[in-house]
């Protein structure tokens, strides 16, 4: 079945229209705004004529000023300046031009009709038009199954002759939704978003404008609390996009000082342009063997995060920083009791307190842009990198963005899947896909482009419009910071660190590189004195097809010779065994 729908908008919400029985009953869903806000068929009598404007009854009217909150963003020297929105394009004045009253009840009695023909009864008792799409509810007849009406949305969409309809239950109300789009689709806004009094009145410290729902209203979501974001869309969904957008969000709120990010881009396409602002940790990393490494290193500033709270008595980032800035303020020197040893007569503990040389830390937001590539290179040492991250990383202010355009299990594992509880469809082939990251199908009726279904944290899905964003903008944006200083980078976390390996055992593989990796092989059958697929990939801890292939170059270099009836082979060098 498809995933519910976010509950309906409230009552004085004008983006709401009955049906009403006869045509000559009708009236314009964008009404002047002193109209009722919901109107039914009982409720009906002669309304004055419509006005000709296009009242914005289903868009949230933009703030045409900068958000109050970056005023309370700079750094201690007041040299940092958040970028202006002027630097994105901005909507249009009237841009809310949505299906007249005529076309919306006809659709609602040809769905009536359509839906009479397959035997499902019942009938339209609301319309809410949207930016993109425009939502039918329908109360069946008693006695119709929720799961009959849904299997007729194929049918449904060529009856209509659009892209796809998306059909399902509507939370705590005895209708299903379905929703049909709009002949004349509206473009969303980054710009509009981020002026819009939502984004203005979020108090998350991690704030995301993922876009407007169905009604057009700004979805701001929190990373902070999310706290791990899983992202899926095919080619052409608006994924890449999606991911601008996001990144946009944070750089418009946060200084370098506030917020680092670590960018990992195997396709080396998307992310690139964000090379040299000053909130990066390290160069937009765009090699396997690396990103296996700054995961790696995200993994031990988190243990000493970790460390350097307990240090404090403190639960979680936001308190650490907290009581760093009032000791700061002070002037007051922070110190640990640590024990250095014992008396010699008595036998009993010596302690001592050590000052702590202590400064505020920033939050650490990890994005990968696509995960595909690299479980096919490093599957189980970024798995296990990214496991431990998503199930402790939170109370030390690293949160991870992890996108990928296919979806499959092999991809998204249930480890994945299990520590990421907030996550994001758009467009994607098939059924099987969507269950695969939602776990309920749905998503592969999306429009693309933008079209998403975002899933947080209680498995609540609600369908949103995401913002368009140019590459020009991005550029203006990220040139606007570059101008602003270099970013101060941190060598060590695309350096490979060997001593670690015993802390997590999944991440040696891909160390060195294929070629190190073959080295290593070659090791160890030389060592052990026999050679298999699944033996080398048992103790190397990698896939099969890799372990095949080392095999395969074993075979051609005269380590190892060829399979017998058994699959058994010979090794045919020597080593030293411990």
């Amino acid at each position: 079945a498809s995933p519910p729908m976010s509950d309906p908008p409230a009552a004085d919400d004008r983006s709401a229209l009955a049906i009403p029985r006869a045509p000559d009953e009708a009236m314009d869903p964008y009404a002047d705004e002193a109209g009722p806000a919901t109107m039914r068929r009982d409720d009906l009598v002669a309304q004055p004529a419509a006005s000709a404007s296009a009242p914005r009854l289903t868009r949230t009217a933009p703030t045409r000023k900068a958000p109050p909150r970056q005023e309370r963003l700079p750094l201690p020297d007041s040299l940092w300046r958040l970028p202006p929105l002027e630097l994105l394009k901005q909507a249009p004045p009237h841009a809310a031009t949505g299906p007249n009253t005529e076309s919306l009840q006809a659709n609602a009695r040809l769905l009536e009709t359509v839906l009479g023909d397959y035997g499902v009864q019942g009938r339209i008792v609301e319309i809410r038009p949207g930016p993109v799409v425009t939502l039918y509810e329908l109360e069946p007849a008693p006695g119709i199954r929720s799961a009959r009406v849904i299997g007729l949305a194929d049918d449904i969409a060529r009856s209509l002759s659009v892209l796809a309809v998306r059909i399902a239950t509507v939370q705590g109300r005895n209708v299903i939704g379905i929703e049909v789009p709009n002949a004349r689709r509206e473009t969303v806004f980054l710009s509009e978003l981020l002026e819009s009094a939502d984004w203005n009145a979020t108090t998350g410290r991690l704030g995301l404008a993922l876009g407007k729902d169905i009604g057009g209203k700004p979805v701001i979501a929190d990373l902070a609390r999310m706290p791990h974001l899983l992202i899926a869309g095919t080619t052409g969904s608006g994924k890449s996009v999606g991911v601008n957008a996001m990144i946009l969000s944070l750089l418009y709120r946060l200084s370098p000082e506030e917020c680092r990010l670590i960018l990992i881009d195997p396709k080396m396409l998307e992310l690139s342009v964000y090379e040299g602002i000053p909130h990066l940790l390290a160069p937009v990393v765009t090699e396997p063997a690396k990103a296996v490494a700054a995961l790696k290193w995200v993994v031990r500033e988190m243990e000493r995060r970790y460390r350097a709270m307990s240090g404090l008595s403190v639960r979680n980032i936001a308190g650490y920083n907290e009581r760093v800035n009032e000791a700061l303020a002070r002037g007051e020197v922070v110190t640990r009791r640590v024990q250095t040893g014992f008396d010699s007569e008595t036998g009993r503990p010596i302690f001592e307190d050590q000052p702590l040389a202590l400064e505020p830390l920033p939050l650490i937001v990890v994005v990968i842009d696509e995960m595909a590539d690299l479980m096919m290179v490093a599957g189980k040492e970024i798995e296990a990198a990214v496991q431990r991250l998503a199930q402790m990383a939170r109370a030390a202010g690293i949160h991870v963005i992890m996108a990928t355009q296919r979806p499959s299990v092999d991809v998204i594992t249930g480890t994945i899947k299990a520590n990421f509880p907030t996550r994001i469809s758009f467009q994607v082939i098939s059924k099987f896909d969507s269950r695969t990251i939602l776990g309920e199908q749905g998503a592969e009726q999306l429009l693309g482009m933008g079209d998403m279904l975002y899933m947080a944290g209680g498995g609540r899905i609600t369908r949103v419009h995401g913002p368009f964003v140019s590459d020009r903008e991005v550029e203006d944006v990220v040139a606007y910071l570059r101008e602003q200083g270099e970013p101060d980078y941190v060598e060590a976390v695309t350096e490979a660190v060997e001593d670690d390996a015993p802390a997590m055992p999944g991440l040696a593989a891909a160390e060195g590189g294929e070629g190190g990796l073959y080295q290593q092989a070659v090791a160890l059958v030389a060592r052990e004195g026999k050679a298999s697929t699944s033996f080398i990939q048992r103790h190397l801890q990698i896939g099969y097809n890799r372990a095949a292939k080392l095999i395969e170059q074993m075979e051609k270099e005269g380590v190892v010779g060829p399979a017998n009836h058994v699959g058994k082979r010979e090794v045919l060098i020597a080593g030293d065994r411990d």
